[in-house]
């Protein structure tokens, strides 16, 4: 019996230290980080030598880039704070007072809303850039492009209402649990 028990030990520490596997993962992701700021300080200086010479729907369209870039930024930050956090290990920022308030508190229900909600936002922006697209009088008109972008953010958006819903359900349930667990203590 000792046998089984010291085998059962030694399988549980190296499945609970596998999860510093994990941990390149979020190091490649900060990596990501590193590409979106190259690609927004690139595009940011192929625009601003020109920008006296832009009309207003290309500084829109530019602006949007810019923006989706960001959100895309916020996206990673959001992936890697919060899952070394739930899978690898707490991040010892407790006495700086720049620590976002949401570390730490980022459960994966709201890890999955934050993803989801940052995901239809960078999709809403890609939707409005086609859109100022088809505006500008030389561009080409795509119609299928455009419906499997419209199709693709609905299905983002509905994906979000699926979660958000199986979340409250989810919350409900747990809820629902707890009462009853306290109601046959009682007796």
């Amino acid at each position: 019996m000792r046998f089984g028990l010291f085998v059962e030990r030694c399988l549980e520490v190296v499945l609970f230290r596998s999860r510093w596997l994990l941990a390149p993962f979020y190091v490649g992701l900060v990596l990501t980080l590193v590409m979106l700021l190259i690609t927004f300080l690139k595009d940011m200086a192929d625009t601003l030598p020109n920008m006296f010479n832009l009309d207003a729907e290309t500084v829109i369209l530019q602006v949007l880039t810019l923006i989706d870039l960001s959100l895309a930024g916020n996206l990673v930050i959001i992936v890697v704070f919060s899952g070394y956090e739930n899978f690898i290990s707490k991040i010892d920022t407790a006495s700086d007072e720049d620590r976002p308030s949401w570390m730490g508190t980022l459960d994966f229900s709201g890890l999955k809303m934050k993803l989801i909600g940052s995901i239809v936002a960078i999709s809403v922006i890609s939707l409005l850039r086609a859109f100022m697209g088809v505006l500008e009088a030389h561009a080409p008109f795509d119609p299928t492009k455009l419906f499997w972008l419209i199709m693709l953010h609905l299905t983002f958006l509905a994906s979000g209402v699926f979660f958000a819903l199986m979340d409250w359900i989810a919350t409900i349930t747990a809820a629902r649990a707890k009462e009853v667990e306290a109601g046959s203590g009682t007796h």
